[in-house]
């Protein structure tokens, strides 16, 4: 094996492995235990989770010793344990390594705080680092990597103990949060002008707030620095459910990041929290692409359960074979859909009905919503599939997390796919105190981030806890977008988050204002996927002030207001038709900037919406 030390002048990328507490925790470890000593309890399971890792394509795995400092080890009772552990974990990975993969030693923070903020002299920080560097090199690993440092000072006692005991290279890394800063408010531009003063070999981000922000920050520090760059992203957002943590990043979208990261400078790239074999695997697929390896005839075994989890024994369905609506939204063509309350009762003949006019006048899709304004109604999903199987027009399912845990909606997510209904919009929901039953409770176990990036590992054959479904979903999956939110940073905030999850298209709240959804458009163009505008023609001026006041995000501009208080003066009449004009002259204006349209059926009058489509046939 070459010193590790020549790749850095070489003119490619290097992949490292993902989370291996990831792994072990999907083994069944409990997170009350110690991760680091399993190389003493479970060696052969440390073991198999780096050769799953390697397997994938990993060509520098870590040593399962991120916190096996004495600190961290001391709650444990195994403070005295920390040189064997240390030993066992870069044995266990040299081990499984061989000799055509590196091996880093893992260090993490030492988890009490350093002067001047604490009681630790910098001396003894530096020693506490010392015991266990001296331990991993004794176990044979061929660097460090220090990663999840918030602190430069904490991180600089880290890189003088290393240097003191060895000159192998350094991988010095920082976690930043949603500020693209650390938790101690260090910039990017910091980080890599003082990870560069302390010498450190390579300069890098990992964990943090998931792909998205590591590359804003890596960006900035491209230019102030030569050293070569490092980013290991968490797979996403994390996100709490019920004291389990589930990150919403898909292997394809860590692997387009990863892409971005080369382009932005990153000589090494890999994943952190919530990454398992399957994102390493696509990872290491794309960035080959862009950066040609030469083969290796080194072969490893690779255990069953990695096998299971791999990309290979999972085929995805191509978004433009899931669905005509996907297929259309996927070539680009525009798409046109009607919004369709589900029937209040048992009987949907009436809705049926009407629904068969949209499927004679060639919409593509009718969207049936989930619930809206907590209103009790037939199932949506049994709606869709009466819609599917009676009348033929795809149905697009509104979804939302408000009525049912997580399991429940597991099970109604894998029953849609099994019935073939495949287009979803996923929403969060209105609250129970908007409906005719204000004391009913709301469960909430995820928002419609975390449900969206649900939908998504089904379409990877992965559950949320990345264990094998079998034949994956075939979901098309769109998300709810608000151009008129109050917080507008905040609702950009969430849509980025939507993306980074999997939605690959979306549906605005009624447009009115059509000036609104113009510069909102352009304010989400760095994460753009199809929109389709949502349009609704007024019936009356009562119903446009409803809208404009009492929906929360539509704003109805105060020239449609007068023209429908005008309008309606006159009549009812005069009132729907000046409704229908107002929705003609909105889909002409945002014409050339949507994917699409979707336009309510107010009061179920679908004949009403029909009226909209005709200036399409004009344009």
């Amino acid at each position: 094996m070459k010193n590790f030390r020549e790749l850095l002048s070489y003119d490619r990328v290097y992949v490292f492995d993902g989370a291996v507490g990831t792994r072990l925790y999907d083994k069944g470890v409990y997170i009350n235990r110690s991760y680091d000593e399993l190389n003493l309890l479970s060696p052969k399971l440390v073991r198999e989770v780096h050769e799953e890792y390697i397997a994938a394509g990993a060509e520098i795995i870590e040593t399962n010793s991120f916190g096996a400092t004495r600190h961290k080890l001391r709650p444990y009772g195994i403070e005295d344990k920390l040189a064997e552990i240390n030993r066992a974990a870069a044995q266990i990975a040299r081990e499984a390594a061989g000799e055509d993969i590196y091996v880093a030693g893992a260090m993490g923070p030492l988890g009490i705080r350093i002067e001047p903020f604490g009681p630790t002299s910098f001396d003894e920080a530096r020693d506490l680092f010392k015991e266990q560097a001296e331990a991993l090199l004794e176990g044979g690993v061929d660097l460090f990597v220090l990663e999840t440092f918030s602190e430069l000072p904490v991180i600089e006692q880290a890189i003088r103990a290393i240097r003191e005991l060895c000159d192998l290279p350094i991988i010095a890394q920082m976690a930043i949060q949603m500020d693209g800063n650390t938790t101690f408010g260090t910039t990017p531009e910091a980080i890599a002008k003082e990870l560069d003063r302390l010498d450190a070999d390579v300069i890098g981000l990992n964990c943090g707030m998931g792909p998205n922000h590591v590359l804003n920050a890596l960006e900035k520090m491209r230019p102030l620095t030569e050293k070569p760059l490092s980013a290991q992203p968490n797979a996403g957002l994390p996100r709490d459910v019920q004291g389990r943590q589930f990150y919403m990043g898909s292997p394809e979208y860590m692997a387009e990041f990863s892409r971005r990261f080369v382009q932005a400078g990153a000589k090494f790239v890999g994943g952190c929290c919530g990454t398992t074999p399957t994102h390493i695997k696509l990872i290491a697929d794309g960035v080959r692409s862009i950066s040609p390896r030469q083969s290796s005839s080194f072969i490893h075994s690779q255990p069953a359960e990695a096998r299971d989890l791999t990309a290979e024994n999972v085929t995805v369905v191509p978004a433009e074979d899931r669905s005509r609506w996907a297929a259309k939204v996927a070539r680009g063509e525009f798409v046109t859909s009607v919004e369709v309350l589900p029937p209040k009762g048992r009987d949907a003949q009436a809705t049926l009905d009407s629904i068969r006019l949209l499927k004679d006048a060639d919409v593509d899709a009718v969207n049936i919503p989930d619930g809206p304004r907590a209103q009790t109604r037939m199932s949506a999903l049994a709606t869709a599939v009466l819609v599917k199987e009676q009348i033929g027009i795809e149905p697009v399912l509104h979804y939302c997390c408000r009525d049912r845990n997580l399991l429940g909606m597991m099970s109604d997510l894998l029953g849609a796919s099994a019935l073939g209904v495949n287009n979803l919009l996923i929403i969060t929901g209105d609250p129970p105190k908007m409906g005719p039953y204000p004391d009913a409770t709301a469960v909430f176990d995820i928002d419609s981030i975390g449900l969206t990036n649900m939908a998504n590992k089904l379409n990877h054959g992965l559950d949320l806890g990345n264990n094998p479904i079998g034949k994956p979903t075939a979901f098309s999956i769109g998300v709810g977008v608000n151009p008129g939110a109050v917080n507008l940073d905040e609702e950009i905030r969430r849509f980025e988050w939507k993306v980074e999850a999997g939605a690959e298209y979306a549906i605005t709240q009624p447009v009115f204002d059509t000036e609104q959804l113009r510069t909102f458009l352009k304010k989400i163009a760095h994460v753009r996927i199809p929109i389709v505008a949502g349009i609704w023609p007024l019936v009356s001026y009562r119903n446009a002030e409803f809208l404009h006041n009492e929906v929360p995000g539509v704003n109805v501009t105060q020239d449609i207001l007068e023209r429908m208080r005008i309008a309606s003066e006159k009549g009812k009449d005069e009132a729907r038709e000046a409704g229908i004009a107002i929705a003609r002259e909105s889909l002409l204006e945002v014409r050339d900037i949507i994917a699409g349209v979707q336009v309510s059926a107010p009061f179920g009058n679908v004949k009403y919406a029909l009226q909209v489509f005709e200036v399409l046939k004009e344009d």
